[in-house]
């Protein structure tokens, strides 16, 4: 038995502005935090740039005909594959400081695990170049991994239940087109007898 070879369709590109991105996200949090004053003065001494740019090294994203697989982090380094069809659903974060930087996010949600709010079933990707393409690039081989697996005979009853209801649908219209009719003949008679009289 032969398993299908992974083929990978696009490597994601990432926008060089995520590394600015982190940089001002990190030191927010860092002037925010007790602790993180401490290291305010490391940090926009060059151990945020420095950081900033190891951090944006690590970031991939493979769009495979079978999986979706992405990876980033420094200190704690975060792999995820995504079987396509498993995805949910694909949606744009760009809240304003994102849009600030010109950088869009994507979320990326799953199916199963523990719940519709689980981490484990959303994975973020900040910063893709052609992000609105590559989401197309996303959803157009999950539609072909669904139609691989479930075949095409779901399309074939698809077709002829749709196929069946419109007949419904033409036969309920003949139908009320007689009836119709027979009231207009109708109500024509009882016009013309009126006018006689």
């Amino acid at each position: 038995m032969s398993i299908a070879q992974e083929i990978i369709l696009h490597n994601a590109s990432f926008n060089p502005k995520v590394k600015t991105y982190i940089y001002f996200v990190v030191l927010f949090y860092l002037i925010t935090s007790i602790i993180g004053l401490i290291l305010v003065p490391f940090w926009l001494l060059g151990l945020g740039q420095w950081l900033s740019a190891k951090f944006y090294k690590t970031l991939t994203c493979q769009l495979t005909n079978k999986n979706l697989k992405f990876s980033k982090g420094i200190i704690l380094h975060i792999e995820k594959t995504i079987p396509l069809d498993n995805i949910q659903d694909l949606s744009f974060i760009g809240g304003p400081l994102l849009r600030s930087f010109g950088l869009t996010m994507i979320k990326v949600e799953t199916a199963g695990g523990g719940g519709t709010h689980s981490n484990n079933n959303m994975m973020s990707m900040i910063g893709v170049i052609d992000a609105d393409k590559f989401k197309s690039e996303i959803l157009l081989q999950r539609e072909k991994v669904i139609q691989e697996k479930f075949g095409t005979s779901s399309n074939k009853n698809q077709s002829s239940h749709d196929h069946d209801l419109l007949n419904d649908i033409k036969s309920e219209l003949v139908a009320l087109n007689s009836k119709l009719e027979s009231i207009h003949a109708l109500a024509a008679s009882s016009v013309k007898n009126t006018h006689q009289r």
